[in-house]
């Protein structure tokens, strides 16, 4: 079974990227992993054209499809993002839009292979979960809408730097053995 780890920031070496070297280095043994950063494709912002709505395809030409074969080709999905004023950054909110294609929001849209997993981890500098929950439930919406299974979630706070993370390492490692 194929694993992808997908880091929703823009940084590629921060602490977003350690929580998903912990959880590369834990399911690597059971599953066959691929890490991506958000940050390492090239895509633009959705036009709101609704070309979609009709062909189930979208007229930008960019990288969005080499991401969108990532997730096709996995088995399990799991996303790590940070908190951004309270919610997923904006490089992965304008991914999710230019998924409408994909999305069961209109017909006809295109499918990913069923019985995806996903999983949502959320990580934040404040000691409070309540954002924590948002950007999860953002995470969610999106897998919903493309018929990923909701499977487990894990909301970190209080990290800001990828030094924070150390401290935390158990409870990632515990998360992972429900991967």
């Amino acid at each position: 079974m194929k694993a992808l780890l997908i880091n929703c920031s823009p940084v590629r070496t921060g602490a977003t990227a350690e929580i998903i070297s912990i959880i590369n280095e834990e399911i690597s043994g059971r599953y066959e992993t691929k890490c991506i950063c958000i940050d390492d494709y090239d895509f633009a912002y959705c036009k709101g054209c609704r070309s979609c709505h009709k062909t189930a395809n979208c007229v930008i030409e960019d990288d969005i499809r080499k991401i969108m074969d990532e997730f096709d080709e996995a088995d399990i999905i799991i996303s790590v993002s940070p908190s951004y004023w309270a919610d997923i950054p904006g490089q992965y909110k304008a991914f999710i839009d230019r998924c409408t294609p994909w999305c069961d929001t209109h017909e006809p849209h295109k499918s990913l292979k069923e019985g995806k997993k996903g999983y949502a981890v959320a990580l934040r500098t404040g000691p409070g979960m309540h954002e924590c929950e948002r950007i999860i439930q953002s995470i969610e919406h999106f897998y919903g809408h493309l018929h990923i299974e909701k499977t487990g979630r894990l909301g970190l706070t209080s990290i800001e730097y990828k030094e924070n993370v150390a401290p935390r390492k158990q409870e990632i490692i515990e998360f992972c053995r429900t991967i």
